[in-house]
């Protein structure tokens, strides 16, 4: 397999864009090489600029549940783009996808549609902000939720790709006021909302942490959380990014129990269209210009593109039994992964909920930031790298996850399994000649 017209690709876009990618974590620096540049489409199959095709677990990093140009969300983008591809003034869809929303998860009674991830969670702390009058923002190690200032502090994603702590040009001034904490660890919030508490605005956690790979919140935590907001007056956001929609269809919040005060959203909701929206109780939502003072605002936010493909993947979703197959699927898998895993004699560690999954190659269970960053992302790139070569898109960093979706089906995992065999004796011979 060889990859030259996306080398001279790469090349190309070296001059024109800062690192020849739009988003760090493409690069494919962590695992050693160029990234590869795609053509097409279709299911669960990327195409690339040299004609290989791969079985896609990145899935335009989580949107892409359905699968890649799936003919209901195709036809709506038709549908609507051969009506106009944007207004800037209200429309019915608009309406449509806000009433699904609310309907789906528990926590939102009014929603606002914006353009991406990061409007959603930068939104939200600036609503919570003005609601309770206070400043200071809790979040946890390793959780990303996206590039605004105050949130690249110990951050997950690109920032755990790169081993980047924070980011130049994010001014002290504005990060003294957010705390990183380790996820997990709720005797610590509970201490530092003691002594801190009636000076937190909120809470801001991703509920199953999906950007330091895949770390699930232990027993207690995420209830634990909503008990400490609850004492001391903060809000509890949830920033279901990547959780919403994708583990049931209220997202996180449905499937764990725990009702947040306000919630973000994005990827799934647009069906692979650029979308975010954050949501919650009416009596807080409502403090939103034009209803409230609290200024937020969009170019092209409520798009009617992104609407119309959310709203035809969420119809998707609602159909009988669709989570308990994607349950299935993922489980599966890392089964596969993990017995193909020690056949080799490479230690992996797999963690899996619903539709997400991840393999860290390490000794210990992980469970939090420090335990991810332990995995050897060396012995990581080997396998990325062996992967690709049998057919087999991941993404290029030890610190994402496997998004499953409709479209996998058992002869692309059993595939998928086969390959992975491969790579892992492969991974164990590097292992061996390095030690």
């Amino acid at each position: 397999m060889t990859w030259s017209n996306s080398a001279k690709l790469y090349e190309e876009a070296c001059r024109w864009i800062p690192g020849g990618v739009n988003s760090p974590v493409r690069s494919g620096r962590a695992v050693g090489m160029h990234p590869i540049f795609i053509r097409e489409a279709s299911g669960c199959r990327i195409t690339d600029e040299d004609g290989n095709q791969y079985i896609d677990y990145v899935a335009s990093w989580g949107p892409l549940i359905a699968g890649h140009a799936h003919p209901a969300v195709v036809e709506a983008v038709r549908k609507a783009v051969m009506k106009g591809t944007s207004y800037g003034i209200p429309t019915s869809i608009e309406i449509e996808l806000a009433r699904k929303v609310a309907e789906m998860v528990p926590s939102i009674q009014l929603v606002r549609m914006v353009n991406s991830g990061t409007e959603a969670t930068m939104s939200a702390l600036r609503l919570a902000r003005a609601y309770t009058g206070r400043r200071k923002i809790v979040k946890f190690n390793g959780c990303y939720h996206g590039h605004a200032d105050s949130l690249l502090v110990q951050a997950g994603s690109g920032l755990a790709t790169f081993g980047i702590p924070g980011s130049p040009g994010v001014p002290e001034e504005i990060v003294r006021h957010t705390h990183s904490m380790p996820y997990n660890d709720l005797d610590q919030v509970e201490g530092f909302m003691r002594a801190h508490g009636e000076e937190v605005a909120a809470v801001i956690v991703e509920p199953v942490a999906a950007n330091m790979g895949v770390v699930l919140p232990k027993p207690g935590f995420l209830q634990g959380l909503r008990t400490v907001c609850d004492e001391c007056g903060a809000l509890l956001i949830f920033d279901e990014v990547i959780t919403g929609f994708r583990l049931a269809q209220g997202g996180a919040q449905e499937l764990l129990g725990v009702t947040p005060d306000l919630t973000c959203l994005g990827k799934i909701i647009g069906g692979g269209l650029p979308v975010g929206a954050y949501g919650g109780r009416a009596e807080i939502m409502e403090k939103m210009a034009p209803a409230g003072d609290v200024y937020q605002a969009g170019t092209l936010s409520g798009n009617p593109l992104a609407m119309n493909a959310g709203m035809a993947t969420l119809e998707l979703l609602q159909n009988v039994d669709v989570y308990s197959i994607l349950d299935e699927k993922t489980a599966y898998l890392a089964k596969g992964l993990s017995e193909a895993a020690a056949l080799a004699g490479v230690p992996l560690q797999t963690n899996r909920i619903g539709s997400l999954a991840c393999g860290f190659f390490a000794i210990e269970p992980v469970t939090d930031f420090s335990s991810a960053m332990k995995a050897d992302t060396q012995a990581y790139a080997v396998f990325f790298r062996e992967m690709l070569k049998r057919g087999v898109y991941l993404a290029p960093s030890q610190f994402e996850a496997y998004f499953l979706g409709l479209a996998h089906e058992k002869a692309d995992m059993d595939h998928t399994v086969n390959a992975a065999m491969e790579a892992f004796r492969c991974v164990r011979d590097m292992t061996m000649s390095s030690g």
